[in-house]
């Protein structure tokens, strides 16, 4: 994070920057990518953080943010478009403080590099790859590559060091793993998409109950490591990235979520 106090940037260079960057146009997405909350037009502190909840927003307000770059956004299909509660206090909060919400949510996730998967399979030694490769399921938004041989009890302690908190595991941890499919967040559905793949084992955020018995029948181990906390990364990458490129003061804030 830079100390200095940095030239400001204009909203829409920020923005533009963003979108070359992560390539929203090419996804189907479940709500709005890029700017969803307007604010002041000069930018010079960004805060990111995985999710635009209030307790991220009072912490950009401290931290004197000028935006907040999100991985999940205020806005969602079919949402009834009602200001009242807590999307009240969020809008409400970021419009009194002249803050711009910037979110990005499938195309964060697959950014090559800098994405959630990417960023999680940098950490867990996964060597991934290039598309079509390294991708499975739809739009490609999985990643399977390899690590070094090891039993999958090894991988689930890496990846609980890692994350710091304890997995849900389905699996034998003796078993040999080798060919490893991420695909961060909820994304439960695409572990049939892994066994095809030929993965070992499937990393993701959430089980369903289908996916024990998926794991348990396809000899394919399943870990469930938590939504936020396999999310953390790619956000954080992305904001260094976009402050590195235009001189902006760049925070992480992670705010605790047990899920």
């Amino acid at each position: 994070m830079q100390t200095t106090s940095p030239r400001p940037v204009d909203r829409a260079q920020l923005l533009a920057v963003l979108d070359q960057l992560l390539e929203p146009q090419s996804f189907r997405d479940y709500g709005p990518n890029g700017l969803q909350v307007e604010g002041r037009a000069a930018v010079r502190t960004l805060v990111t953080g995985v999710t635009a909840s209030l307790a991220l927003i009072d912490a950009a307000v401290e931290a004197g943010a000028d935006a907040i770059l999100v991985h999940h956004g205020l806005f969602w299909r079919g949402q009834d478009g009602r200001v009242t509660g807590w999307m009240r206090q969020r809008l409400g909060r970021l419009l009194s403080n002249d803050i711009n919400l910037l979110a990005y949510h499938l195309p964060l996730d697959a950014h090559p590099r800098l994405g959630n998967n990417a960023q999680l399979a940098l950490r867990l030694s996964v060597r991934v790859p290039e598309a079509p490769d390294g991708r499975f399921g739809d739009q490609s938004l999985g990643f399977i590559g390899e690590r070094e041989p090891g039993t999958l009890g090894h991988l689930v302690r890496d990846l609980q060091a890692q994350l710091g908190r304890a997995a849900v595991v389905v699996g034998d941890p003796g078993r040999e793993v080798k060919r490893v499919a991420l695909c961060t967040g909820g994304a439960q559905g695409y572990f049939e998409a892994a066994i095809a793949a030929g993965a070992d084992v499937f990393i993701t955020g959430e089980i369903s109950e289908p996916q024990a018995h998926y794991a348990r029948e396809s000899g394919v181990a399943y870990i469930a490591c938590g939504h936020h906390a396999s999310e953390r990364y790619g956000v954080a990458a992305v904001g260094e990235e976009v402050a590195r490129q235009l001189g902006l003061v760049h925070r992480f804030i992670d705010i605790d979520n047990p899920a």
